[in-house]
């Protein structure tokens, strides 16, 4: 038998004691928004230590003006490896409501191939299934890369002490690339690689016409009226066939590799299904544009919210003085948030009326990430994942953002392979969040066999 033939049977041969170790883990109520919860928080990171110290790690408590930080730092046997840094977060959202859980969230619940408690897939379960793996290794002569580990406690507050840590001990934890474990599945049987997360430009304007709100009757027809010239803004963005109309605003949007966009073609995804589920009917995005490309690899632009005049009970007949809207963009590629940010105020401001003037509230923003199709740290996990799912796994992108990822990026420069084994339904964030075991027991497998192919 090779080796690591040798730490996955480890592995295989360790579940029982694994899984009551991750039991032990959820047992600490480490509820990290709630400062009624701050000792058991700080009783999850000492837990952590403990064990990282057990595997021959070098393993520290980082004091943070929040929750600590979990420090640890093991040196491979070879020499001239690569240097990995293993990413998780120990800390897990509220559970309520309480009454709708079939137990306890905190005493997992171990049936049907699953464990049932809060934070079982989001994200003790995950970080876990690292840890097994480097156990694994540890048994069996020693590690294949040097690991560094760091685990939060505020991950699911935004990661408030993450930056000031990173500005002052970034040197502590940088690497030559970054594992993160809080992310999905494709589905129940084929591993998906995170290799896209859009970015995110938050924007807020103010249209300011009269002095004050005026009568309609005395003034209406006459006076400009600020919500009749945002709702023309707004109508602008977008032309019939959903391409957003701000100059330039598809700079540095690049097309996908076409070997990623067949694969994603080949999916066994519904459209109308997915929409269908939310009540919907029919795509809204650019219409040459499948759904997936439309919410993984393309950029967006929306109002989340418009206001102005009266809004009570009744009607009151007003022209209002101000109003205002708040706009999201999502950003792919190289679209860099200030220049959008910039055409988009450019944009607004020629299609104001003389007597109308616009105030630009900013709300921040950050660049999209990408880990390059050609990496051979993505092309040797590839390899790994299908060596133990027997399937190719699928490179996706995702919608939403993953701030640490981006923090890591901007701060260290360091890029990220983002791959995890939950499924959609393990109801994470939600009463009775589960993690199948095949996740738990394939994921520390998976781990171990990346570990080697990084080595390789």
């Amino acid at each position: 038998m090779s080796k690591l033939d040798n730490v996955l049977d480890t592995i295989d041969r360790n579940q029982p004691a694994a899984l009551q170790r991750l039991t032990n883990l959820i047992a600490i109520r480490s509820v990290s928004t709630d400062p009624a919860y701050a000792e058991e928080c700080r009783r999850a990171a000492e837990w952590l230590r403990t064990e990282l110290s057990a595997l021959g790690f070098e393993s520290s408590i980082r004091q943070t003006p929040g929750h600590p930080l979990v420090v640890g730092h093991a040196k491979a046997a070879a020499r001239d490896v690569p240097h990995v840094l293993f990413y998780g977060h120990y800390d897990v959202q509220p559970p309520d409501p309480v009454d709708l859980w079939e137990g306890d969230p905190f005493v997992a619940k171990v049936a049907d191939r699953r464990i049932t408690a809060r934070g079982a897939a989001d994200d003790k379960g995950q970080l876990m299934t690292f840890v097994e793996a480097c156990r694994a290794w540890r048994d069996n002569g020693g590690y294949p890369c040097d690991i560094s580990i760091l685990f939060e406690g505020e991950e699911e507050t935004g990661s408030p002490s993450l930056p000031g840590f990173l500005a002052e001990h970034g040197k502590d934890v940088a690497a030559d690339l970054m594992l993160v474990c809080d992310t999905s599945m494709w589905d129940r049987t084929t591993p998906a690689i995170t290799t896209m997360l859009r970015g995110l430009l938050l924007d807020e304007v103010v249209i300011t016409g009269a002095s004050r709100d005026l009568h309609s009757g005395l003034f209406g027809g006459a006076a400009a009226n600020p919500i009749h010239v945002l709702a023309r803004i707004v109508a602008d963005l977008h032309d019939k066939d959903g391409r957003i109309q701000i100059p330039d605003f598809y700079a540095g949007v690049q097309e996908l590799p076409a070997d990623i966009a067949e694969q994603w073609r080949e999916l066994d995804f519904d459209e109308t299904q997915f929409l269908r589920d939310v009540g919907l009917s029919q795509p809204a995005g650019e219409k040459d544009r499948s759904v997936l490309e439309q919410i993984w690899a393309r950029p967006t632009c929306d109002v989340n919210g418009m206001s102005g005049g009266y809004t009570g009970q009744g009607s009151k007949t007003v022209l209002p003085a101000q109003a205002s809207a708040k706009f999201s963009f999502r950003l792919v590629g190289k679209q860099h948030p200030d220049a959008i940010r910039e055409s988009f105020r450019a944009f607004v401001r020629a299609r104001l009326p003389a007597d109308c003037r616009a105030e630009f509230l900013p709300h921040g923003g950050s660049g999209a990430l990408a880990l390059p199709f050609g990496s051979e740290a993505l092309r040797r996990a590839r390899r790994a994942l299908q060596a133990e799912w027997d399937k190719e796994p699928v490179l996706i992108g995702s919608g939403g953002s993953i701030p640490i990822v981006g923090i890591f990026k901007r701060d260290l420069k360091m890029d990220a392979l983002m791959i995890g084994f939950g499924l959609d339904d393990d109801r994470i964030h939600s009463p009775n969040e589960k993690y199948e075991l095949t996740s738990f027991h394939k994921g520390a497998r998976s781990w171990a066999r990346i570990l080697a192919a990084l080595a390789a």
